[in-house]
């Protein structure tokens, strides 16, 4: 009898750990499990718009340029500064604090090679584009563009040279001088000739191309979660504490079912990389944001855009920028799905860190409330609330 009551715990105890492995899972479930593993994500394309993207000289200029004060108009900002290592290469404020505060939740860099457009609201389509945008942001480094010309000629001319061939003469022109600033550095940039603009953006360009190289070695770390898909996906137990608990496969069951979550935040990314209007509230004292609307003519109207002067692909390579949405009123105060990865570790939430909690969030796609402007795509998400602490309980397991 003791036999046969070790041999029936046994059993009972391999049952148990089968089910952690993927026996409480349908077929379809688990094929969805796998599609959002880290296993299933392709290796990362070559990007067409910058010939230096995957150089290792580039990339090592990027990471210094990337951790440098001295790209900033008082020597006190730099990339590192919102995207801060050690915490996703973000840093949980609501909303950036570069020379002043701005008027957006700074986006986590892990994984930001693989976006088609970048920013909240999309307005730049590639990473050296997006790299540029904040050196020369008023609230962020706030510096210029003959500013930074002549930085590098003076700290990095060899380093640069070596990667993208001679600089330009410099000689002559002002300290100071681009399309954004004081009114006399704007005053200053337009009594350039077009040849000495010019030569000057294609330093600028070279910078952000040289920072997107280091951006693009910024990928996912592997999760509790993506070693449980494996489980799943091999049938086998998962191993000590990379197993779910009850609690945790009731989440998944609800992100993947019920809740609706993998719609959007879908793939190993747990991005669709669209934008959507999800009723989000304005932020009180904050000018007037409507999201992708502006976003798309940002980026079509980007001098450093994919079918630029200073991109290095050809146009049969800009579909995405070509066949963008241009008009409609589902741009309207429509933002980017930001990806889930180690999101329950990175409050707040929101393009404007306008919900302090996971729980807020859930409060928030609960009340489904009518959008400022546009129309929310959200319709009333009815949980209880032991169903909201297992959806949260999942979400953990994306950053454990």
């Amino acid at each position: 009898m003791a036999r046969l009551g070790r041999g029936l715990l046994a059993a009972l105890l391999l049952a148990a750990l089968a089910g952690c492995s993927g026996e409480q899972f349908s077929e379809a479930e688990k094929a969805t499990i796998q599609s959002m593993a880290l296993d299933a994500l392709p290796a990362l394309a070559a990007d067409p718009t910058n010939r230096h993207a995957d150089e290792p000289a580039a990339a090592a200029l990027g990471a210094t340029l990337f951790f440098d004060q001295r790209l900033s108009r008082d020597g006190t900002v730099s990339c590192s500064t919102c995207h801060v290592l050690g915490k996703q290469f973000q840093d949980g404020l609501p909303r950036a604090v570069g020379v002043s505060e701005g008027n957006r939740r700074t986006m986590p860099l892990e994984g930001v090679a693989r976006n088609a457009f970048l920013f909240w609201d999309g307005r730049r389509d590639s990473l050296w584009a997006q790299a540029l945008t904040p050196l020369e942001d008023l609230r962020e480094h706030a510096g210029t563009r003959t500013g930074f010309a002549h930085f590098m000629a003076a700290h990095f001319g060899e380093r640069y040279e070596r990667i993208f061939g001679a600089l330009p003469d410099l000689g002559g022109l002002p300290p100071q001088a681009g399309p954004f600033g004081t009114p006399e550095q704007i005053a200053a940039w337009q009594a350039m000739t077009d040849a000495q603009r010019a030569a000057v953006d294609r330093v600028f360009s070279n910078i952000g191309k040289a920072i997107a190289a280091f951006e693009r070695s910024l990928d996912h770390p592997p999760t509790r979660f993506d070693r449980f898909a494996r489980a799943v996906a091999s049938g086998e137990p998962a191993a000590g504490a990379d197993r779910f608990s009850e609690e945790e496969i009731a989440g998944l069951k609800l992100f993947i079912g019920k809740a609706n979550c993998s719609t959007c935040h879908t793939g190993p990314r747990y991005t669709d990389d669209a934008f959507h209007n999800t009723g989000v509230p304005i932020v009180p004292g904050l000018p007037e944001d409507i999201g992708r609307t502006t976003g798309r003519r940002d980026v079509l109207g980007d001098p450093f855009n994919c079918l630029g002067r200073f991109s290095d692909a050809g146009p049969e390579a800009c579909d995405e920028l070509r066949f963008l949405v241009k008009d409609g009123p589902e741009l309207i105060r429509a933002y980017k799905t930001p990806s889930l990865r180690g999101a329950a570790s990175r409050p707040p939430y929101m393009h404007s860190g306008q919900f302090a909690t996971l729980d807020d969030v859930l409060d928030h796609y609960a009340r489904a409330p009518t959008a400022p402007s546009g129309q929310s795509e959200l319709v009333a998400l009815r949980l209880s609330e032991r169903e909201r602490r297992q959806l949260i309980a999942f979400l953990r397991t994306l950053g454990e």
